[in-house]
Order: structure tokens, then C-alpha cells, then sequence
């Protein structure tokens, strides 16, 4: 049987990166999370954690951190039903791309009780990967599976306009768009994970338009894009819930009216922990449908 306390002490020290971070969050002394993990490490008889900056946990101390949370969360649903035991908010990490955050899911967070939230926030493409690895226990992904161990419900799609404003198109785009003109004015892009602008590209002008690149500013904010393409400082894949006023004054255009992007969104979480997650599920479920197509 192995001690709760020495996984917590692990996933505290992998998440915050250092053993003084994980002692204030474990309310402990950093002597007493090194006593723990070594305890630990010799439990298992193998190496659990690479010191460093920051700390990051081997795949056999990832496996375990993931052993640790389904623990809470079963420990979290079985409370459900015996209410006497009174439990604690269980700390509940999911991945979540950016512009969901922005745009619907925080009411979901919001109505759902007995959790603490720990997001992670990384490109839906990518956020499927810290549920394979077992450093979430669920995620927003595109991806929709299937995960060995997981199950996947299909959210709907956050819908992008490729928006600029006016200003922006006077200067850059004075013969109207073209393809050669994008090449030359400057956009905005998240990440270097960010590839909405040269999917629309692509899709819109051909490969080759997209393979040929544009200047980009790197702006890692959804409202911070909205403000950038509002300011004239590049286009960009605005989420349409977040531009939608702003199209509908005119403070900002599309640069080709009528072609959106829509990237389906998909709910990914461990099987067996559905139970627990149940009604976070449930309010995901209801969140998207009041803005996803």
C-alpha cells in the first residue's frame, strides 16, 4: 500500500517545480516533502524525480501521479454518497486551450462544486498530450480519439473569423487581399503551437500561400488578439463569440466575409474517473452548447 501523503508530496513537487513550492502548497516543511519522496523512491525501488529547475517527475513518478489523483477523485465521488465523510474540495487539473477559457468555460467551472481547479492552459492540438502522459485528468482537445483508457465526447466547434481592423486594411491591404499581400503584413499568432492562421491560409489561398509564411507578432492572449487586431497591430483567428460586437460595429472586419473556421472541440477524460467527473461533465456539456456550433 503505498502512503498518500508521499504521492501528494510527489505530484506537489512535479507541478510546482521545486520541494520549497510543494512544502507551502502541502503546508509542510521542505525537509518533511524530501523525507516523503525518498521514502517513496525506496518504496518503489526506482527514481521517481529529477532535482532540478524546476523538478519534473520520471515516466514511473508520472505514472504514479496519475495513480494518485484517480485516488482523490474516487475518494471525491464515493463522498457523493456518503455525505458523513465530509471531504475536502478535491484539486481537479484539466488542460484547456486558451480561447475556451476565454470564451465558455468558466461558467461550467463555476457550477461545478467540490473541486479546485488546476488548468493548464496549451493549444487544443496539443492538450491530449498531458492526458496521455497522465498529468491531467481530462482535457479540451481537438483531437477525438480514441485514448487507450479514456472516453471522448464531442463538444462541438469554436467558430474563428480571420478579422483585421479597418485601419490595419488600408495599409495593408490597399488593392484589396491577395495572397502576396499576406505575405508581406504582419499577424498575430498565440504560440508557436498556433496554426489557425495558416490553416485559413491554406484553405483560402492555396498550400503554397501558407507555405510561404507572414510576419507574425507572437501574443500569447486570447483578449490580448482581440485588442491586437482592434489596435491595427495585425489579423488574426478571432474566437467569434469574443469579436462578435466588434464585427457588428465595424470596429473590426473580416478579411474574407463569410469564412469562418470552426475547430471541433472534443471532452477527453479517464474512464475511470468518469463517475467522479460526472457532473463536471454534465456542466462542460451545457456550457458548449450555449456557444460551440
Amino acid at each position: 500500500m503505498l502512503d498518500p501523503s508521499q504521492l501528494a508530496a510527489l505530484a506537489a513537487v512535479h507541478r510546482r517545480g521545486s520541494f520549497d513550492l510543494a512544502a507551502a502548497e502541502l503546508h509542510v516543511t521542505p525537509s518533511a516533502v524530501s523525507q516523503r519522496l525518498k521514502a517513496l523512491e525506496e518504496a518503489t525501488g526506482t527514481l521517481l524525480l529529477r532535482r532540478g529547475q524546476p523538478c519534473a517527475a520520471t515516466p514511473a513518478g508520472l505514472r504514479l501521479i496519475r495513480h494518485h489523483d484517480e485516488l482523490v477523485l474516487l475518494e471525491q465521488a464515493l463522498a457523493r454518497d456518503l455525505p458523513q465523510l465530509s471531504p475536502q474540495p478535491a484539486t481537479l487539473r484539466i488542460a484547456v486551450n486558451a480561447d475556451s477559457l476565454a470564451t465558455w468555460i468558466i461558467p461550467a467551472l463555476a457550477a461545478t462544486d467540490g473541486f479546485l481547479f488546476d488548468l493548464v492552459i496549451d493549444d487544443q492540438d496539443v492538450s491530449q498530450d498531458w492526458l496521455k502522459r497522465g498529468e491531467v485528468a481530462a482535457a479540451i482537445t481537438a483531437h477525438p480519439g480514441p485514448l487507450q483508457g479514456c472516453e471522448t465526447l464531442a463538444l462541438g466547434a469554436l467558430r474563428y473569423r480571420a478579422t483585421a481592423s479597418p485601419g490595419w486594411l488600408r495599409r495593408w491591404m490597399p488593392e484589396g487581399i491577395s495572397a502576396a499581400a499576406l505575405t508581406r503584413a504582419p499577424a498575430l499568432t498565440y504560440s508557436e503551437k498556433d496554426r489557425l492562421q495558416s490553416r485559413w491560409l491554406a484553405r483560402e489561398f492555396g498550400a503554397q500561400a501558407a507555405r510561404a509564411g507572414f510576419p507574425t507578432h507572437r501574443l500569447a492572449s486570447s483578449h490580448g488578439f482581440v485588442d491586437g487586431c482592434l489596435a491595427g497591430l495585425g489579423w488574426g483567428l478571432n474566437p467569434e463569440p469574443l469579436v462578435a460586437g466588434h464585427l457588428a460595429s465595424g470596429a473590426l472586419v473580416e478579411l474574407r466575409p463569410g469564412t469562418p473556421l470552426d475547430v471541433p472541440l472534443h471532452w477527453q477524460f479517464a474512464r475511470l474517473t468518469a463517475p467522479a467527473l460526472a457532473p463536471l461533465t454534465a456542466a462542460i456539456r451545457k456550457a458548449a452548447q450555449a456557444v460551440l456550433v
